[in-house]
């Protein structure tokens, strides 16, 4: 991370951030965990982002009723609520020297399923007929961006949540900026989510193949090692 300060590498010590907005996001944060009342937990605070979740889940729901359209905007704030509470618990367990490596990496990896099923149910029952596969190839195609995070993890011992300059933060921004466009523009949001799911997926796949290339690098590292021991 270019010209990082004491305190963000402290709060980002875990994970290594590659996305467009980093420059923006990360002293945002470190900003928020300075103010953050010390009563407020890291537990707390991944219960806030799932809370986000169901709040973008309930927007969805009753902007059915085409006199309710507005509640879409409470989706755009649930997935403010999500990010605030997703991007803050982690960080305000670094920034106080608190953190439980393990134990916040399977509740986050938990909580991110869980936020992104209720997510896509709320758009499932938001969008008519046919339109809705593709929610389910959102889910999965984002599904597969995290699986392809964990086993980078596995493979190289640095933890990324980004593909690139995209990361979950660029994600939550596109989504909402859709969910804009629908409000303005209705059936807009159907449009939009083709152009997402095929980005996922071809971003998805440059990250699949690389990280074969990467197990296969450590593979032949390993096995120069072993040779060399005996």
């Amino acid at each position: 991370m270019e010209n990082i300060t004491t305190e963000e590498k402290k709060v980002f010590t875990d994970r290594k951030r590659t996305n467009i907005l980093r420059n923006l996001e990360q002293p945002v944060l470190v900003f928020l965990c300075r103010i953050l009342p010390r009563f407020i937990t890291p537990d707390m605070l991944t219960a806030t982002g799932i809370l986000g979740s169901f709040m973008v889940l309930l927007g969805f729901l009753i902007a059915r009723t085409p006199e309710l359209k507005g509640f879409l905007f409470l989706s755009i704030f649930g997935f403010a609520v999500n990010w605030f509470g997703d991007s803050m618990d982690g960080r305000i367990a670094y920034f106080r020297e608190t953190p439980r490596k393990w134990y916040g990496f399977a509740l986050d990896c938990m909580m991110d399923w869980m936020s992104l099923v209720t997510i896509g149910i709320g758009y499932y029952f938001y969008v008519q007929g046919d339109f809705r596969i593709y929610v389910f190839t959102f889910c999965c195609a984002y599904a597969w961006a995290m699986l392809v995070a964990q086993i980078r993890y596995k493979i190289t011992n640095v933890y990324s949540i980004d593909s690139g300059l995209l990361g979950p933060t660029e994600v939550r921004v596109i989504i909402c900026l859709v969910i804009l466009s629908e409000y303005l523009w209705s059936g807009s949001m159907e449009l939009f989510s083709i152009v997402v799911n095929i980005i996922l997926i071809l971003t998805n796949t440059i990250d699949t193949v690389k990280l074969i290339k990467l197990g296969d690098e450590r593979d032949i590292s390993e096995r120069k090692q072993k040779e060399a021991s005996l």
